[in-house]
């Protein structure tokens, strides 16, 4: 992987900028893939929020045969357990927690800052946000999984046992299987993480039920 920077799209708050938003984007999209989501979000502190929507490096994906395309990490194998480069997925980590340092240079405090991320970038965003050694708002992960379970056991700091997940999946789902998101959920019950689970009758997208709960989600780690 690039260890060049990343570049983001950012929406700026239009008032005083008191808490972030870090939205990663899926597998072959851009920045600007949930830029226009925002507009939808009906959010209490809307004005006070900077959103920071990321856009992955450039690398060549194995199940995508060879082909380069933005990505936080490789795929391997498109099976269901999905065997994908863990150093890669270290090495997005490490450029998500630059951008919240970012932030905090700001002067934006740790505990109003959100991750969200979709699908790859809900894998960055769950193992970034549960490792990062200061408490943050809360973790949106949308039609995700989590293929570091067995390193967060080790690896997970204790600064975000109680951050809020909100996890959310599509049951017809033909890119990532609502089965091994499930599971993902499951495993992160049993660390007893408070998160919660959605799911909605949709494919591998976003839908507006799903953005009216991500809203509540939101309002309610920002109030």
């Amino acid at each position: 992987m690039m260890k060049t920077k990343l570049t983001c799209v950012e929406i700026p708050a239009t008032e005083t900028h008191l808490y972030s938003v870090i939205w990663l984007h899926g597998l072959g999209a851009d920045g600007h893939d949930f830029e226009g989501i925002v507009p939808e979000l009906t959010l209490d502190k809307a004005a006070n929020i900077h959103f920071v929507f990321p856009n992955a490096p450039v690398q060549a994906v194995t199940i995508n045969n060879g082909m380069e395309m933005p990505s936080w990490y490789d795929i391997i194998d498109a099976s269901l357990d999905r065997e994908v480069a863990i150093d890669d997925i270290y090495q997005s980590v490490a450029k998500i927690e630059g951008l919240i340092h970012k932030e905090l240079d700001l002067g934006i405090k740790a505990e109003n800052i959100i991750l969200a991320g979709f699908s790859q970038g809900g894998v960055i965003a769950l193992q970034t946000g549960l490792c990062f050694t200061q408490k943050l708002a809360g973790i949106i992960a949308l039609s995700t999984y989590l293929p570091t379970a067995e390193q967060l056991q080790s690896e997970r700091a204790v600064e975000n046992n109680e951050t809020a997940i909100f996890m959310a999946h599509g049951t017809m789902d033909p890119v990532v299987d609502p089965q091994i998101a499930q599971q993902a959920y499951n495993n992160l019950k049993a660390m007893n993480y408070p998160i919660s689970w959605h799911d909605y009758p949709m494919q591998h997208s976003v839908c507006t039920e799903e953005i009216v709960d991500i809203s509540r989600f939101i309002n309610k780690v920002f109030a």
